[in-house]
């Protein structure tokens, strides 16, 4: 937790940007209406929802600079991690030294996963863009893609989506939309604080 922290209130540096990733799952609902008429009764509106499978969300922010980057893969695997954390070296941050990025321990998130979807030279070259910094076993809401996570299903994903291209299309228009407004997250949370508020997790040290 500390080490998130740490990384938090470091300046901003074009070569070595900070930032977080998550991802999210997101089930796909066709919403059917129907007219119900009985004898008597006034006709009212009846729904049928009809499920097409999963998508699933990743979520790329860099904080200090109020940017996101989104994408939507039909599956959440290993190599399509791989091929988002590609796609965030190579066209998001191509001229950065080291982009330290900030995400949970999941069990896709690992060295391994760049040597299975690549050849080693990529694989090598790929993880060596990266450090990585991880948050705590439930300790998730340190990171602040959980949060952006949290702005896109409310502002975005609130309501049924059948398909996936009709996700990517919402999902694309609420990224642009936000990236032009340069919507930051204002976090404040410290290791001071911390180590008050959450004293009960630190160890008692004894004379």
């Amino acid at each position: 937790m500390e080490r998130v922290l740490d990384v938090y209130k470091q300046p901003y540096d074009e070569e070595y940007p900070v930032v977080c990733m998550d991802e999210s799952p997101k089930q796909l609902i066709e919403a059917l209406a129907t007219t119900v008429i009985k004898p008597g009764q006034e006709a009212r509106r009846d729904y049928e929802y009809i499920r097409h499978g999963m998508v699933n969300i990743f979520m790329a922010n860099e904080p200090l600079k109020g940017k996101r980057f989104v994408e939507i893969t039909e599956h959440k695997t290993k190599k399509d991690w791989a091929k988002f954390l590609k796609r965030i070296a190579d066209e998001i941050y191509p001229k950065a030294k080291k982009i330290r990025l900030v995400m949970d321990n999941f069990n896709t998130h690992s060295a391994s996963a760049f040597y299975e979807t690549f050849l080693p030279e990529e694989a090598k070259r790929l993880y060596d863009r990266f450090e990585f910094i991880f948050t705590p076993k439930h300790g998730s809401w340190l990171n602040m893609a959980e949060i952006e996570l949290h702005v896109l299903s409310g502002q975005c994903l609130n309501r049924y989506i059948s398909t996936m291209e009709k996700i990517i299309t919402e999902v694309e228009a609420w990224q642009n939309q936000r990236n032009n407004k340069n919507s930051k997250i204002n976090w404040q949370f410290t290791n001071d604080q911390a180590r008050i508020k959450l004293k009960r997790l630190y160890p008692s040290i004894l004379d």
